[in-house]
């Protein structure tokens, strides 16, 4: 899946730095250091599961580069699924690692399938994650299926040595609902 290049990238922001701030109950989701595999798997009383979109090598967006520390135009692996609860998409996720980095590494993304990156990140005690960021995420960098605007989104970068595996996830409108939020 080719990602159009925006004019104006959205700026990736702490907690701290958004304003106005979402509603308490959007931060919490937002900014929670837990799996959110895991708190969508008891969100869902056990009905969650992973729908892979696209997976492959392919250019990372610049915004990528700078997360990962990489240099602009780097190849790398992406990842994208949709995380549902009871079959309705409820967060759309991409997850990315630079081919420079991800070679050697001993983690093969690519074997993945229907299982969550976020519980494989989250089993492996030498990942750390770094902070959470927020933002709007551009529509245009969603799959058609799930393309709205101004959705809420957040991501943080898994570092294992000079691994580094940068996740991003987007809230989609059928979670908030469901997270009993008025967002």
């Amino acid at each position: 899946m080719t990602h159009a290049t925006l004019a104006h990238p959205p700026r990736w922001l702490t907690a701290n730095q958004l304003h106005p701030a979402p509603a308490a109950g959007v931060r919490e989701w937002l900014f929670n250091q837990d799996s959110l595999t895991r708190r969508l798997t008891a969100l869902s009383n056990h009905g969650f599961s992973v729908s892979p979109l696209a997976e492959g090598w392919q250019r990372l967006r610049n915004d990528e580069c700078a997360a990962l520390g990489v240099r602009d135009g780097s190849q790398g692996w992406v990842r994208e699924v949709l995380l549902c609860g009871h079959g309705r998409p409820w967060v759309f996720a991409r997850s990315v690692a630079a081919r420079s980095a991800l070679e050697g590494s001993g983690l093969n993304l690519a074997d993945l399938g229907s299982r969550s990156l976020g519980e494989l990140l989250f089993s492996d005690r030498a990942f750390d994650r770094g902070a959470l960021h927020a933002c709007r995420y551009p529509a245009a960098w969603l799959p058609a299926a799930v393309r709205d605007e101004r959705l809420w989104a957040r991501r943080s970068c898994f570092s294992r040595g000079a691994l580094g595996v940068l996740v991003a996830e987007v809230f989609l409108p059928a979670f908030w609902p469901a997270a009993g939020i008025d967002a």
